[in-house]
């Protein structure tokens, strides 16, 4: 079930038709090249079977549900799974409300690979209703105040507090986040993602409606991903500003690369990722297939490694994710420290975000991201919220990490139509 169709236009058409069904799930590379990724976008929507458990067990349910269908399915985990996985909890405030775990088995499936279209689930008449499908013309008007939920006081002086932690040996790094957050925030998801994704396209974008709830993401980061007997992780560590001028942007990619303290942080979660991966490996074949990596998107360059090794066949593919979860690059090492530790000093529940969404195919293979750079919201109760932090070793200096949280943050900003440079502390 092949079709010449694609186009950009094609895709936004998909994606609005997409939008009419309850649940749905949108991949885009965004043409960014990737040796691992299997399309270059993938549409996934309608729901014939859901897994939306409210109590414990969670990567056992999905094992179980996986193993009773054996097809295409398309979900999230929270990055509260942790409480699962070890003896951890998520008391802060959660004003979002996202399962810990969802997964669908989509009515239809289309994905894009070389400007070629396949029908993948459903009957090739989709591609024609989808063609004759009249987008709205309505333009994004999104104009939020978008809020601090700590001050950059609290920030500085939470900062000192896991450098005192790093000092006693308790931790070697930790990932600490803030939220940004707009209550009665009455947006149109599906525009807000578009503009976005335009402002900010990343390799592993996407779009996630699991009925009034909306993931609208611009992540740059793959958490895992199987091919094969394959398994893949890369992880971010490291970033540096984007220059308008070429000789500059240069220097500063170099620089990146070259920079000893991004360098350290980049290796202590490239020997977690490893750490995780020998969980579900077959002896010895653990190896870094790419150290510090620089990679430029719109905002930022980024240091990515990246991770490979292969899987035990005596271990499930579901088990290799829950063995690897939550991703090293958004905890620290140790993680069971370091978590522990977010939880203390955060002031939000992360739920899905530093989770995870993607897909899994019929064979078992697998791609995952990280839910970085992203939207969430709540059409139910209006309130939208994104977070961004980074790593925290004994090296970093408060006041630079700040600076890197909003500089993660300006390309949402602007989607969002702050009307600021940064957002301003609200104390």
């Amino acid at each position: 079930m092949k079709n010449q169709l694609n186009s950009a236009v094609f895709k936004q058409k998909a994606l609005h038709f997409a939008n009419q069904f309850d649940v749905c799930c949108f991949l885009d590379s965004n043409e960014y090249r990737n040796e691992y990724s299997a399309y270059d976008f993938i549409l996934a929507f309608g729901q014939k079977a859901e897994l939306k458990p409210t109590t414990g067990h969670a990567f056992e349910l999905l094992k179980n549900f996986y193993e009773h269908h054996k097809e295409w399915m398309f979900g999230l985990l929270s990055y509260d799974l942790k409480n699962e996985l070890e003896d951890l909890k998520s008391d802060n405030e959660d004003r979002l409300g996202f399962p810990d775990l969802y997964f669908f088995i989509p009515e239809y499936l289309i994905a894009s690979k070389n400007d070629e279209l396949t029908v993948i689930i459903g009957e090739d008449f989709i591609l024609q209703q989808i063609e004759d499908f009249a987008v709205s013309e309505q333009k994004n008007t999104n104009h939020l105040t978008v809020s601090n939920r700590i001050s950059k006081e609290e920030y500085i002086k939470n900062v000192a507090v896991l450098k005192s932690h790093i000092a006693r040996g308790d931790i070697y790094e930790i990932n600490f986040c803030q939220e940004f957050f707009a209550e009665h925030a009455a947006i149109n998801p599906i525009q807000t993602f578009e503009l976005l994704n335009q402002v900010s396209p990343t390799p592993f974008a996407g779009f996630f409606k699991i009925y009034n709830h909306f993931i609208l993401s611009a992540t740059p980061e793959r958490f895992l991903c199987k091919r094969g007997s394959k398994l893949i992780s890369q992880p971010i560590k490291g970033t540096a500003r984007r220059s308008v001028i070429a000789k500059e942007d240069e220097q500063i990619k170099s620089m990146l690369k070259n920079n000893a303290k991004e360098q350290a942080e980049n290796v202590m979660i490239v020997d977690l990722v490893r750490h995780d991966l020998t969980k579900s490996a077959v002896k010895g074949s653990v190896k870094v297939e790419e150290l510090f990596g620089i990679y430029s998107f719109p905002q930022v360059h980024q240091m990515i490694s990246t991770v490979s090794c292969e899987l035990d066949p005596n271990v499930h593919f579901i088990d290799a994710i829950s063995n690897a979860f939550p991703m090293g690059s958004m905890t620290g090492a140790p993680k069971l420290k370091a978590m522990e530790l977010i939880e203390k000093y955060e002031r939000t529940k992360r739920g899905i975000y530093s989770g995870s969404f993607g897909c899994i195919n019929p064979d078992g293979d697998f791609d995952f991201n990280v839910v970085i750079r992203s939207i969430l919201y709540n059409a139910t109760n209006e309130y939208l919220s994104f977070q961004v932090g980074g790593a925290i070793t004994f090296e970093s200096i408060a006041e630079s990490e700040y600076e890197e949280c909003l500089l993660k943050a300006s390309a949402i900003l602007k989607v969002l139509g702050d009307g600021r440079q940064s957002p301003l502390p609200k104390n």
